[in-house]
């Protein structure tokens, strides 16, 4: 259909996250390391436009202020930065929405719950609050 799966945005998600706790000085693989591990617990995207194949987007994700102890909210936006030509081999496929580079082309949230090596439910770190 000569746009991204819907399927696709989790990965993009991850990534996102990953790389703010790098951005903070911690890899995931460190976090884990030390006992802690962040499963998703609720994930939700609202799908505004399509992500085209040949696009450049970039996530942008942020934390959300919680007063939780084991939970960690974020929430992203999908934003267009340089439009591909739509081009699929079978010739540029047409979609009704005109998109601009700056266009947020979906947002998303995800809840994340901290767990230990068990799964059994625990506080976050401290500096991860």
């Amino acid at each position: 259909m000569g746009v991204a799966h819907h399927a696709a945005y989790a990965p993009w998600l991850e990534i996102a996250r990953t790389e703010l706790l790098r951005a903070r000085g911690m890899t995931y693989a460190s976090l884990e390391a030390a006992g802690t591990f962040l499963v998703i617990t609720k994930l939700a995207v609202n799908y505004r436009r399509p992500v085209k194949y040949d696009d450049v987007v970039e996530i942008r994700v942020r934390v959300v202020e919680s007063t939780s102890r084991v939970k960690l909210e974020h929430e992203y936006d999908v934003v267009l930065i340089e439009a591909g030509d739509g081009h699929t081999g079978e010739g540029n496929i047409q979609h009704a929405h005109t998109r601009h580079t700056g266009d947020v082309l979906a947002t998303a949230a995800t809840t994340l719950a901290c767990v230990d090596r068990d799964g059994k439910v625990g506080a976050l770190p401290d500096w991860l609050k």
